[in-house]
């Protein structure tokens, strides 16, 4: 019999290792798996900055020791709660100084399959270890829901990549490309591409493009905090109430929240990304791509324009910098018997309060919670909320006596707290 380990952590970004650190510190047994901070590291170009403020991009311990900030004092690197933008290369030199100093117990490893097994779930690794676990949390991001729009999705990978795909754009230098897409990653691709040398077209179908504004360093009058307030996720009363309210937008009708989820944030770009691309790059605004073909060894694009004119663009390379979607059919590591366990369509995943989805066990936080918890899902800001969460949930299985034993490489040091709630005998199995 192979030992029965309390949690399964799949995922080693902003969420997987809040998660992670939340459990060691009430000294719930676990084993984390994945490729630390993958997405930013190998997924995002080089040279982005973050949208999101400084206080607003930390990664979440339990008693905030170790902040963005106290990281960028540690290491001398410019830093302020607003005006100043996260370079992706500090952010990422964070996240692994956070794994190293709070979740050292991270395996670098894939998990290839999940499948439901007596009392839990059999977890199968890359290496062909087999793992048994009474609950698995999902924080796997934004790894496996790139979206790709139908009418071009038929083109040769050659000729056609999501942004997902690219970390070093040098390859585009001197080449032409087209950049499809008005959000953040769109205008980060396009201005970076521009400026590293590559002939660059930007397509969207938005008739504007949206920019944040950028912070004037000034304290704002009493009535104006309170009219537009300051949130992890930008100013505004919504915005606010979507950061700090996670728990009560749960409570929305199911309509309500997925429209929310759909239209609050819409697609914009940082403010320091304005004056790389207005007057820069080529802009076709207010065109959807109605068919694609190769043609002389370029990717041609037909354009359709709001007020019904056509346009036809080619370039050596088309970027879909189009955003993720969640499917649950993509997620392929899961059994077939698991997926159809899981409750909603392919792009919803109901959970309950405490991010455990229609398979008991099973949590989801991250992008894959955005429709039950909100945008806030969609940010690193939401891993603390999202890892308190699950900790409370996981926790009480565990003080309702439910008897498990520890894997190796499992955190089993329990503080005082959880040993006194702990009712069941602890065994190490080494």
């Amino acid at each position: 019999m192979k030992a029965m380990l309390n949690t399964v952590i799949i995922g080693a970004g902003p969420y997987g290792l809040s998660v992670a650190a939340h459990f060691r510190h009430r000294g719930i047994p676990f084993r984390i798996f994945g490729r630390p901070m993958d997405s930013w590291l190998a997924h995002m170009p080089k040279g982005m900055k973050l949208k999101s403020d400084g206080f607003a991009s930390d990664i979440y311990d339990p008693a905030g020791a170790f902040t963005l900030k106290k990281f960028c004092a540690e290491r001398h690197i410019e830093y302020a709660d607003t005006g100043i933008p996260v370079h992706l290369d500090t952010f990422t030199a964070y996240g692994l100084a956070f794994m190293e100093r709070m979740v050292p117990e991270l395996e670098n490893k894939m998990v290839v399959s999940i499948d439901g097994a007596e009392d839990g779930f059999r977890v199968t690794l890359d290496d062909g270890e087999v793992v048994q676990a009474r609950h698995v949390v999902l924080a796997i991001g934004i790894t496996h829901f790139q979206h790709i729009p139908k009418t071009v999705m038929h083109m040769p990978s050659e000729g056609l990549t999501h942004s997902y795909a690219h970390r070093d754009l040098e390859k585009f230098r001197g080449r032409s490309v087209i950049v499809l897409g008005g959000g953040s990653s769109a205008m980060d691709m396009a201005a970076l591409l521009h400026e590293g040398g590559a002939e660059v077209q930007l397509v969207t179908r938005r008739s504007t493009l949206k920019f944040h504004n950028k912070p004037d360093g000034k304290k704002r009058p009493l009535w104006q905090q309170l009219r537009n307030p300051q949130s992890g996720l930008g100013p505004g009363i919504k915005s606010k109430f979507y950061a700090d309210l996670p728990n009560i937008f749960h409570y929305l009708p199911r309509n309500t929240r997925l429209q929310i989820v759909r239209t609050h944030l819409g697609p914009s770009g940082g403010w320091f990304v304005k004056d790389m691309v207005v007057g820069k790059v080529p802009l076709f605004l207010g065109y959807t791509t109605e068919h694609a073909e190769m043609r002389g060894g370029k990717i041609a694009l037909t354009l359709s324009g709001k007020d019904g004119s056509k346009k036809e663009v080619s370039a050596d390379h088309v970027i879909a910098a189009t955003g993720y979607k969640v499917d649950l059919e993509r997620l392929k590591f899961l059994s077939s018997q698991i997926r159809t366990q899981l409750e909603g369509d392919e792009e919803i995943i109901p959970l309950s309060s405490s991010f455990e989805s229609s398979v008991p066990g099973m949590y989801f936080v991250g992008v894959a919670a955005a429709d039950s918890f909100g945008p806030l899902m969609r940010f690193a800001f939401g891993a603390g909320f999202a890892a308190r969460c699950v900790t409370n949930a996981v926790g009480k299985s565990l003080s309702q006596g439910r008897a498990f034993v520890a894997a190796p490489n499992a955190v089993s040091t329990m503080n005082e707290e959880a040993e006194k709630d702990q009712e069941a005998e602890i065994i190490s199995s080494r």
